[in-house]
């Protein structure tokens, strides 16, 4: 998709470092890399106290989160005297995370406050970030066309309304999420009670369309109209969203009520995932469904009910290891280093580096072989950035 493809083009870049977190580990995943990471020559694992080698690099470096900095909230040893070596070398760096949920600035306010050091948001990526990116896009074949910032959008996941305020403050004016729905229209899923989703709700943009008492024929102007579908972070309530993904992805162009004649769906409303992971480690001793299981279960209901009739669903999942979101870490990355190295006051004690013409090497450490490792270890930068990982 064009739209996809514009958000996920990185920019050029000499060296860095990404961390990523992705919190459950499979028995399987070390088949599953292309390559091996790089390891002690005992054979062990590298741990944060080994990284002063690649750090003394002119490199950049991504780095997971939880599993490399923290494990739930408790600092890793030796994870804020990393992160300040990087930081007093000059040595660019990111934080990339398949969570979500809040804002970057609330994470990174959280994250900063546990690791007692200060780090940009523009360093923070999460598993929704990149939909940021998709606030300007427009209709591929009429590219004058109204931006999707100006269009109505589902947002799905999260608690209560957070990921609706994540959605607005990334720029997008008109976010309605499941619970104004079932307010407005309580027998769109009548298993669930209406009282539970109130304390979250907003009134719709527009009414939702009825046959049974409507007056007029469905428009998007008078009709409520979903333009995109996000899935920000694991749903809470999945029998209410599978309801209402199926609602908007079978209606026509969108419009709630309706029910497309085609059996091609021509005008099906994108739909876009966050996260793949399928299972997460929580304070649970066993790993919890994530949002790859109800992408799963989506695609079961899908297959089960409206396949037979209708094309395959057409989605996007982004989130580590997909190509797209590495893409969308170089390109932030560079961004980073840029700012850094055109900034002699980011630290006063070293003398800024010369600006390199292009960035050789990323340093991608993680926890998790088929995410972090293997996304670092297939990503093919094009801008001929070499990038290496650590697991």
């Amino acid at each position: 998709m064009a739209v996809v493809r514009k958000l996920l083009d990185p920019l050029s870049g000499n060296k860095a470092v990404v961390r990523g977190s992705t919190p459950y580990r499979s028995k399987n995943h070390a088949a599953e890399t292309s390559k091996p990471p790089h390891q002690s020559p005992t054979g062990s694992q590298i741990s944060l106290s080994h990284l002063s080698t690649y750090l003394s690099h002119p490199s950049l470096k991504p780095k997971t989160i939880d599993g490399v900095l923290l494990r739930s909230s408790t600092p890793i040893p030796r994870a804020r005297s990393t992160l300040l070596a990087l930081q007093r070398r000059r040595i660019p760096f990111i934080l990339l995370t398949n969570g979500g949920g809040k804002h970057e600035s609330d994470r990174v306010r959280e994250l900063s406050h546990l690791l007692s050091l200060p780090i940009p948001s523009s360093a923070f990526i999460q598993s929704h970030t990149p939909f940021a990116s998709l606030t300007t896009s427009t209709t591929p074949s009429d590219p004058t066309s109204t931006p999707l910032s100006e269009k109505t959008i589902l947002v799905t996941g999260g608690d209560g309304e957070r990921c609706r305020k994540v959605a607005e403050a990334y720029g997008f004016r008109s976010v309605v999420i499941p619970a104004d729905i079932i307010t407005a229209q309580p027998d769109i899923w009548p298993f669930s009670s209406p009282q539970n989703y109130t304390a979250h709700a907003r009134p719709l943009p527009l009414p939702i369309y009825n046959p049974a008492t409507a007056s007029s024929p469905p428009s998007a102007k008078e009709h409520l109209t979903i333009h995109s579908i996000f899935v920000f972070n694991d749903p809470r309530d999945w029998a209410l969203d599978t309801q209402l993904l199926l609602d908007v992805l079978l209606s026509d162009s969108g419009i709630l009520g309706t029910t497309s004649q085609s059996q091609n769906q021509p005008h099906q409303p994108p739909l876009y995932f966050s996260n793949p992971d399928l299972l997460w480690s929580s304070r649970h001793h066993s790993p919890r469904l994530g949002q790859g299981a109800f992408i799963a279960s989506f695609l079961g209901v899908w297959a089960a009910a409206v396949a037979p009739k209708h094309r395959p669903l057409e989605y996007t999942t982004i989130g580590k290891p997909s190509h797209s979101t590495f893409a969308f870490a170089e390109q932030r990355l560079l961004e980073h280093r840029q700012n850094l190295l055109s900034s002699p006051q980011s630290a006063p004690s070293s003398p800024p580096p010369k600006p390199k013409k292009n960035l050789r090497k990323v340093y991608m450490i993680g926890d998790n072989p088929s995410s972090d490792i293997q996304g670092g270890n297939t990503y093919v930068s094009p801008h001929n950035t070499k990038w290496e990982t650590i697991l």
